[in-house]
């Protein structure tokens, strides 16, 4: 799987970098995310609740930061471990760009292998919950840098309710084409007992 998306954030560079270095920002704007804590020099053990359509688990894992150029760049190298849900592992480039005097332009570009359950529900699925999952974290990181307390932060598994919803949808889907399907039979087989029946007069 690879994701490469462009954000704008209402603060300056240096601001923007302080904040996606800031554990507690990270704890706060990442969807599931239950901790952050350090794990040596730039890395860090985490832990967080995801859905991925029908899959559901509890993550743990470790973030590497390299190649680290402030305020301008690092990459992300990460890999986490859902028990029977499977497990992801991949790296991420962040770069951030000045956009004017009070605004950040944050592009990343970011890789991914997934095992396990996550491996066997499909790409596209896989795919959306990762694009729902940034655009809910970027949502959150620039409500907080710009202090906008009315954005709704209260539940870290929101991010996952529209990817659960689109599961349940293509779940209905399928059961209501087996149902049309069973129908479709049904009036297959009642055509041919019309039809026996008509027979049978002569």
């Amino acid at each position: 799987m690879e994701l490469t998306e462009s954000h704008t954030l209402p603060v300056t560079q240096q601001q923007t970098w302080d904040a996606l270095n800031d554990t507690e920002i990270l704890r706060g704007c990442i969807p599931g995310c239950e901790s952050i804590d350090p794990d040596g020099e730039n890395a860090y053990l985490v832990a967080l609740s995801a859905a991925v359509g029908p899959v559901k688990a509890r993550f743990k894992g470790r973030m590497q930061l390299t190649d680290i150029d402030a305020p301008n760049t690092y990459t992300i190298v990460f890999e986490g471990q859902g028990g029977a849900a499977g497990f992801a592992k991949g790296n991420a480039q962040v770069m951030l760009e000045a956009d004017g005097d009070a605004a950040t332009k944050l592009s990343y570009t970011a890789n991914a292998q997934v095992g396990g359950k996550l491996a066997q529900i499909g790409s596209r699925l896989v795919d959306g919950a990762a694009r729902k999952i940034a655009g809910e974290f970027f949502r959150r990181l620039s409500a907080q840098l710009s202090g906008d307390s009315s954005v709704d932060q209260a539940a870290n598994g929101d991010a996952s309710v529209d990817t659960e919803a689109e599961a349940a949808s293509a779940s209905a889907q399928m059961e209501s084409d087996e149902a049309a399907d069973g129908e479709s039979g049904g009036e297959a087989k009642k055509g041919k007992k019309s039809w026996t029946a008509w027979i049978s007069k002569f």
